[in-house]
């Protein structure tokens, strides 16, 4: 019997001894295949996955991509163009997805994370410029890397989850500073007290100019093309 090579060998390969080899290979793919594409920054678009099409945060994020997509096309050469960031599946996902694809579907990335309960990718990002992680730490590593501004949509655990660690790390100066705007303002001052935060001391009061809020596409538009480099 012919012994397969190490790195054919399927065994090993999805054994807990070969982790560090899976981790890489969530660094390295998405390394070249970005590199190959020449997608190098975009606007990130977190939200809930279970909002359906006809909520007013579907429509509204679809609008916004749209508008981001328009911009860059007219403002920027093709190397330089900021590309639509999501994490490639339904919901808030899709809508943005959706919108900057009436402009151009080659604007669309998805970051996607295989689930229990599988997450389809949304059919407005093909498949040269889908990615699909394992590894949920692997998975926001990228999207920081290619993040230079984030709107952030209602959303459940998985978005809050998204947000704080923004928020850490734009914080803590691990990434650097970048337009962070929280849609639906009646939504977030209902679900989280930042000011709670500022209050007791365990924040101090000027990370609460880490982020803005918008309550229709055209405010969180300006809101993303003031902070981002040109």
């Amino acid at each position: 019997m012919k012994l397969p090579k190490s790195y054919l060998n399927p065994e090993f390969l999805m054994s807990p001894s070969a982790r560090t080899v899976r981790l890489l290979c969530e660094y390295l793919d998405p390394e070249a295949r970005f590199k190959e594409l020449d997608i190098r920054r975009g606007v990130i678009l977190f939200g809930s996955a279970r909002l359906p099409p006809q909520s007013p945060s579907y429509r509204d994020a679809a609008t916004l991509a749209e508008l981001i997509a328009r911009w860059t096309v007219h403002a920027h050469a093709v190397a330089d163009r900021y590309y639509i960031v999501t994490g490639g599946g339904p919901g808030i996902m899709q809508a943005a997805h959706e919108g900057a694809a009436r402009v151009d579907a080659s604007l669309n990335v998805g970051l996607n994370i295989s689930l229990p309960h599988e997450e389809e990718a949304n059919p407005f990002v093909d498949d040269r410029r889908s990615v699909v992680f394992h590894y949920f730490f692997m998975r926001k590593f990228w999207f920081l890397n290619l993040a230079r501004a984030a709107v952030i949509f209602p959303g459940g655990f998985g978005t809050m989850d998204e947000l704080f660690e923004l928020l850490t790390l734009t914080q803590t100066g691990k990434s650097s500073p970048m337009p962070i705007v929280l849609y639906d303002r009646a939504f977030w001052q209902d679900t989280i007290n930042f000011e709670a935060f500022a209050r007791r001391g365990l924040i101090r009061r000027e990370d609460l100019e880490l982020f803005t809020y918008a309550d229709t596409p055209e405010e969180a538009m300006d809101r993303i093309v003031v902070g981002l480099p040109p």
